[in-house]
């Protein structure tokens, strides 16, 4: 017998009863989210000065990492100077993103920029098996005027380009940014949930300390980075 709690065993009837009590507040949810996008299409939007990044190919200014798209999106990787494996929850977010092409049909981007020295960046993005663009704010001081700067955390910014002026249009850091990936969406249908200390859970379900079950760097990088990294 199995000595972890189990949800209550109900018949059809009264389990499809409060499927449908939880699906009114579902749709509730839906809708506010609906709201709240209504809202950003609204937000006004501030002009970027002209910065210079680092990309694969050299110095490339802000309008031009757009790469001829009018709207980009930028996670702002955390980055510890002389680190071999960097920040686990930035690296386990970005490697979900392998397939980006359907944004160009929304004349839109998305990439990485990162306080790592380019060459830095881009060898961490081999050893990672990371497939997103990357960037280096290293020598800019871009990553610092958007909620990025060194030593600080990660952050999610949006940006409209007109011609070769930018605007900064959105951010959000910490848990905002989780409504970008499939991760949590996932395992909040699970009957366990994330299994986090934190969570509101029934009486003994399984819960560890927080973030202990996220995959390190160095998982990722052996199941999807450079063999032997």
């Amino acid at each position: 017998m199995s000595t972890t709690a189990l949800p209550p065993v109900v018949d059809a009837e009264t389990w499809q009863r409060e499927l449908d009590a939880l699906r009114v507040r579902e749709k509730a949810a839906t809708r506010e989210l609906d709201a709240i996008a209504a809202a950003r299409r609204r937000l006004p939007m501030v002009r970027m000065p002209d910065y210079t990044l680092e990309g694969e190919e050299g110095p490339v200014r802000l309008a031009d990492v757009f790469d001829g798209k009018s709207q980009l999106i930028v996670y702002n990787h955390m980055w510890f100077p002389g680190e071999t494996w960097q920040c686990p929850g930035c690296t386990g977010f970005t490697s979900q993103f392998t397939r980006l092409e359907f944004l160009d049909n929304w004349d839109a981007r998305f990439v990485i920029v990162t306080q790592g020295p380019i060459e830095e960046a881009l060898a961490y993005k081999r050893r990672v098996g990371n497939t997103m663009t990357w960037y280096s704010t290293a020598n800019s001081s871009f990553g610092a005027d958007v909620g990025a700067p060194p030593g600080g955390g990660f952050a999610v910014n949006v940006f409209l380009r007109d011609g070769d002026t930018v605007y900064r249009t959105w951010h959000t850091d910490g848990r905002g940014t989780e409504q970008l990936g499939y991760t949590f969406a996932l395992i909040d249908l699970l009957p366990y949930g994330r299994q986090e200390e934190w969570q509101d859970s029934p009486q003994g379900w399984p819960q560890s300390p927080t973030y202990s079950r996220w995959s390190g760097s160095k998982e990722i990088a052996a199941a999807y980075g450079e063999p032997g990294a």
